[in-house]
C-alpha cells in the first residue's frame, strides 16, 4: 500500500525536475537543484524511512487492544514397564490434544493508552526531525550552488588578472626594449604574472571541490549556474520577529517539546503499571488417541471467564520505574528550555552575520567602482610617465581584491540569510521551489489507522483505557504559503544580480 504511493511522489517529483530542465537554455537554476535533490538525496531519503519506522511504533502499541488468537498443538507417546514382570504387562499410550486460545483486553490501567500516546508523540517528533534534516540538506544545497557561482565568479576575476598582467608584461618588454624602463620593471611585471597564475591554479581546485560538493549533495555535477534567486522576502523584518517565529516555527524547538510529551506519556504507564487489569479469556480444546484416530472421540473443553489482574507488591520495582520516568520527563522538560535558548543564540548569529554581509556588500560595491576608477587612472597616467609600473600592478591588485572580496560577501550574504531560514522553520521546499510537489510525513501514519488486525470494538476500548492519559499536543503548524515575488530594490535581491 505504501510502495505505490511513494513511487508516483517520486514520479511527481521527477517529472517537475524534468519539466524544469527542458528550460536549461538559460542555465541550471538554485529550483532545479533544490527539486533534484528535494526527490534524490539519500540522507533526507533515509530520514523519510527512519520516520516511517518510527510510525509502525504506534500501530505496535494500539495492537494492545485488539484481541490475541492463539493455537496449540500436542502428541505423546509412552511406554511404561516394570521390572521383573511379564512383558505382558507392559503398558503403552498415546494421546493428542489441540487448544484454541482467545484473549480481548478490556481495561489495561491506562498501560497501553499511555503507550499509544508517547508513540504518536514520537512520531510528532520524528516528522520534526525530518523537517531538520530536509532544512539541513536544503542548506547544503544552497551553500553548494552560491559556493560554485562564487569559485566561478573567483576563477574568472582569476583569469582576467592574468590576462591583464600578460599584457602589462609585454607592454614592460617592449618599453624595455626602446629603453624607457629598466629591467626591474620587468621583474616587477613577471613576479606579479608568476603569482596570478598560482593564485589562478588554486582557484582552478577550488572550483573543483566545490563542483564535486555541488555533486554529493545534488546528484549531479554542476551546469551553467543561472544567478541565484533573491529570499529576502521570506526572511522576517526584525530579529524579534525571527525570535516570534522561532518559538512555533523552529523544528528544533518543536521537537523538543514533543519529546517532553512523549516522556509524559511513559510516566503515566509506568503508573498504569499499579492500576489493575481487565481481561476476557476463552479456550477451546479436543484430546484423544492418536493412534489409532478418531476424531468423533475425541473430548471436547470450552471455557471462557473474565480474568482481572490486581498487582499487589513488586517490591518497590513498579514505584522505581515511576521516579525514573519523571526524572527523564524533567530532562526533557528542561531540554525544551534549552532548544528555545540555543535556537535564539543561532538566530542572532545568522541574523549578525546577515546584517554584516549586507553592509559588506555596500562597502565592497563602493570599492570595486573606486578601486577600478584608480586602476584605469593609474594605467592612463602611466603611459604619460607619472607613474610606475609598480603602481600600475599594485592598482591592478586591489582591483581584482575588491572584485573577489565583493562576490564573497555576496555569497556570504545568501548563506547567512539561508540560516535565519532554517532556525524559524522556513527552510522548506514549500517556500522556496512550491511547485513542486511536496512528501506528505502523515501520509503513512494516516494509512496505519485502519489497517490490517483493527476491530472496531478498540475505539470505546481505547476511550476507557486513555481516560486520565496525557494525550499529545498538536503543535498547529504555520501554513506554508507560495514564496512571494522579492521586491528589486531588497539587498539579498540586489546581492544575486
Amino acid at each position: 500500500m505504501i510502495v505505490p504511493r511513494r513511487s508516483r511522489w517520486l514520479a511527481a517529483v521527477s517529472l517537475a525536475v524534468l519539466s524544469l530542465s527542458s528550460t536549461a537554455a538559460t542555465g541550471e537554476t538554485l529550483a532545479e537543484a533544490i527539486a533534484l535533490a528535494y526527490a534524490s538525496n539519500p540522507t533526507l531519503q533515509a530520514q523519510r524511512a527512519q520516520l516511517r519506522a518510527i510510525d509502525e511504533n504506534w500501530y505496535q502499541a494500539r495492537a494492545g487492544y485488539r484481541p490475541t488468537l492463539s493455537a496449540s498443538g500436542r502428541a505423546n507417546w509412552s511406554e511404561t514397564t516394570a521390572p521383573g514382570t511379564s512383558p505382558l504387562a507392559d503398558v503403552e499410550g498415546n494421546s493428542g490434544s489441540a487448544v484454541l486460545s482467545l484473549s480481548q483486553p478490556i481495561y489495561t490501567g491506562g498501560r497501553v493508552a499511555s503507550a499509544v500516546s508517547a508513540a504518536e508523540a514520537d512520531s510528532l517528533s520524528g516528522r520534526e526531525a525530518l523537517r531538520r534534516v530536509e532544512a539541513q540538506i536544503l542548506a547544503q544545497v544552497i551553500q553548494a550552488y552560491v559556493d560554485v557561482r562564487r569559485d566561478m565568479e573567483s576563477l574568472r576575476i582569476r583569469q582576467t588578472n592574468v590576462a591583464v598582467l600578460q599584457r602589462q608584461l609585454d607592454e614592460s618588454r617592449a618599453r624595455f626594449e626602446v629603453g624607457e624602463i629598466t629591467r626591474t620593471d620587468v621583474a616587477q611585471s613577471e613576479a606579479r604574472l608568476a603569482a596570478a597564475v598560482a593564485l589562478l591554479n588554486s582557484a582552478q581546485a577550488t572550483l573543483a571541490t566545490s563542483r564535486a560538493g555541488y555533486e554529493a549533495v545534488v546528484g549531479q555535477a554542476p551546469g551553467d549556474l543561472a544567478p541565484e534567486p533573491p529570499i529576502s522576502s521570506l526572511l522576517p523584518g526584525t530579529i524579534e520577529q525571527a525570535w516570534d517565529l522561532a518559538e512555533s516555527g523552529s523544528p528544533i524547538v518543536r521537537g523538543a517539546e514533543y519529546a517532553e510529551q512523549a516522556s509524559r506519556a511513559r510516566v503515566s504507564g509506568a503508573r498504569a503499571e499499579q492500576m489493575p487489569t481487565i481481561a476476557l479469556q476463552g479456550q477451546l480444546g479436543y484430546s484423544g488417541l492418536v493412534s489409532p484416530l478418531h476424531t468423533d472421540a475425541y473430548s471436547r473443553a470450552l471455557s471462557g471467564g473474565a480474568v482481572v489482574t490486581i498487582p499487589i507488591f513488586s517490591g518497590g520495582q513498579t514505584l522505581s520505574r515511576v521516579r525514573a520516568a519523571s526524572e527523564r520527563n524533567t530532562v526533557d522538560r528542561l531540554g525544551v528550555e534549552s532548544a528555545r535558548r540555543a535556537v535564539r543564540q543561532s538566530i542572532t548569529q545568522s541574523w549578525s552575520a546577515l546584517q554584516a554581509s549586507r553592509s559588506n556588500i555596500e562597502a565592497t560595491d563602493k570599492q570595486v567602482r573606486a578601486a577600478r576608477i584608480a586602476a584605469e587612472g593609474v594605467l592612463q597616467e602611466q603611459r604619460v610617465g607619472l607613474r610606475t609600473t609598480i603602481d600600475v600592478l599594485n592598482a591592478e591588485q586591489e582591483l581584482r581584491a575588491a572584485e573577489l572580496a565583493q562576490i564573497s560577501a555576496r555569497r556570504d550574504e545568501y548563506v547567512a540569510a539561508t540560516g535565519v531560514l532554517s532556525q524559524i522553520g522556513r527552510l522548506q521546499v514549500g517556500y522556496l521551489v512550491p511547485e513542486v510537489p511536496r512528501y506528505d510525513p502523515e501520509a503513512n501514519f494516516r494509512s496505519l489507522r485502519v489497517t490490517w488486525g483493527w476491530t472496531p470494538w478498540e475505539v470505546p476500548i481505547s476511550g476507557v483505557d486513555g481516560v486520565f492519559t496525557p494525550k499529545p499536543a498538536v503543535i498547529p503548524d504555520r501554513p506554508v504559503p507560495v514564496a512571494p515575488t522579492p521586491t528589486e530594490d531588497s539587498p539579498t535581491a540586489s546581492s544575486s544580480q
